[in-house]
């Protein structure tokens, strides 16, 4: 018989039995738009994309109009992985926002008003006492963002 190690807070951290955490994005029928979007200009990569219709016995499940909506999309961008899916009754996220850390001012600002072109601003890019650059927004595919090149933060 072979022991088996089971997660608990204490060994989360070893092995295969590492606890990991996603963020798992909603959207409104654009997913795919704003994926292809996101590994065009952010550097991201599509890992997977899948269609309502390629589901099995899609014409049950699937929502009147979804068809050739995603069903499910995971990406990598950076040493992160972001998953998301066009859902029926869709609600812009309101009190989280995906957080993007870059290595300089002009990949802040690059970032920044790329996401920022037909989206929402919530707090202008600039310079704050924790960071060189810093900005708030909500980008036309309805996530909200959070772009910063930090400051060194003494300890």
């Amino acid at each position: 018989m072979e022991l088996q190690l089971i997660p608990t807070p204490a060994n989360f951290h070893k092995g295969n039995n590492a606890m990991k955490m996603y963020a798992y994005l909603n959207y409104g029928g654009n997913c795919e738009e704003a994926f292809r979007f996101y590994e065009k200009h952010l550097g991201g990569k599509i890992v997977t994309m899948m269609k309502w219709s390629q589901m099995p016995d899609a014409a049950k499940h699937t929502p009147p109009g979804f068809e050739n909506a995603t069903l499910h999309a995971r990406m990598e961008i950076g040493e992160t992985e972001l998953m998301a899916s066009d859902v029926p009754n869709f609600q812009p996220l309101r009190s989280a926002y995906l957080s993007l850390s870059v290595s300089s001012n002009e990949e802040a600002e690059r970032i920044y008003a790329l996401l920022a072109d037909g989206g929402e601003i919530y707090m202008k890019m600039g310079e704050t006492f924790f960071a060189h650059r810093f900005g708030q927004l909500r980008d036309k595919f309805g996530t909200s963002w959070m772009i910063i090149h930090d400051r060194p933060m003494p300890h």
